[in-house]
């Protein structure tokens, strides 16, 4: 069993986090800056998801890998609507 963690938007990812996922978050991190987003406040959760990482984030972007092994963003805004 793994157990998953947070961090703050800017700090340092976990050390276990792929590398492809760390390089996601930073631009994702990117994105939000170059917006003018205050995400001062927020904060990343690492989950294991059947022995997976899914990466989140406190607005609802998520980060997981794709079967090739890179790494897959998906915004809150990206999910379908609901009728």
């Amino acid at each position: 069993m793994q157990l998953g963690t947070r961090w703050s938007v800017g700090g340092q990812p976990p050390a276990r986090l792929p590398e492809a996922m760390v390089v996601a978050v930073q631009q994702v991190e990117e994105e939000l800056a170059a917006e003018s987003v205050d995400a001062s406040s927020w904060g990343w959760t690492l989950t294991f998801l059947e022995g997976k990482p899914v990466v989140e984030l406190d607005d609802g972007t998520s980060i997981h890998l794709d079967p090739a092994g890179r790494a897959q963003v998906t915004n809150p805004d990206d999910a379908p609507e609901e009728d």
